[in-house]
């Protein structure tokens, strides 16, 4: 997968809005109008599962009609043929996936819901805390746009641990026991000024640019970042970013 700079500047405001206090309905609201610059995504929505109702709530959406959204809650979530399947994943998925789009056009959902505000190709993510389902992404293209591809979904799951994260934190909650052994976390490996040279990096920052902030030389500066790869253990800055991300959890 590659990034341009400009959408690894992106990425890099998403996991920074990620690590930041925010309530939980603004992290979601946050890190969508960011997912639509990063994917080139046109349409947002966020719900919360509430297992007592066994219904979505708690919306955020961009880019939608609220008299649309409040006919999918009242009635056409209930009818949903894509939603129940994708929430059960445990990873980002594209609606193609569990649904060939042939078919999803023929059904009332999309013609009667979907098409109404004009979204066509879907990618969602579900987040999940243990059995708890926290949050979700719901990320669509109109028609006139290609489709999503797996690099989406390699993009989503680099953020998904942050967003689980973000979730949990604006909530409170403590982290869902996990069967894992607990490592150390990957940035107490590194020097101070190696930590300092890989935030910078992963918020989108060029090499030139970390100089300049830090008032060092280009060549320090992309030797600290050589250091800092080999020892966690990553090939690039999108590898970074999810370094980084996991260490947040």
């Amino acid at each position: 997968m590659y990034l341009s700079p400009a959408k690894a500047l992106v990425l890099g405001r998403v996991m920074q809005t990620l690590a930041e206090p925010h309530a939980e309905a603004e992290v979601r609201e946050r890190v969508g109008m960011l997912l639509l610059e990063l994917l080139d995504a046109d349409y947002y929505a966020s719900y919360v599962w509430d297992d007592t109702t066994r219904s979505f709530g708690s919306r955020v959406a961009l880019n939608m009609s609220d008299r649309n959204l409040a006919t999918y809650e009242g009635y056409f979530q209930y009818r949903d043929p894509i939603t129940p399947v994708m929430k059960q994943r445990r990873e980002a998925t594209l609606v193609v996936q569990v649904m060939p789009q042939q078919e999803l056009v023929r059904t009332e959902f999309f013609n009667d819901f979907l098409y109404r505000d004009g979204l066509y190709w879907g990618v969602n993510l579900y987040a999940w805390d243990g059995d708890r389902n926290i949050g979700d992404m719901r990320i669509w293209r109109h028609r006139r746009r290609e489709g999503f591809d797996l690099d989406t979904v390699e993009l989503l799951e680099l953020i998904r641990p942050a967003f689980i994260a973000a979730l949990r934190r604006s909530r409170g909650d403590a982290p869902a026991a996990s069967p894992r052994v607990q490592t150390a976390a990957p940035l107490a490996t590194l020097s101070e000024r190696e930590r300092e040279i890989v935030q910078l990096a992963a918020l989108g920052l060029g090499d030139k640019a970390i100089a300049q902030r830090l008032g060092i030389g280009f060549t320090t500066v992309r030797t600290h970042l050589s250091h800092a790869f080999r020892k966690l253990a990553v090939g690039n800055r999108v590898q970074l970013v999810a370094c980084l991300a996991r260490d947040q959890r």
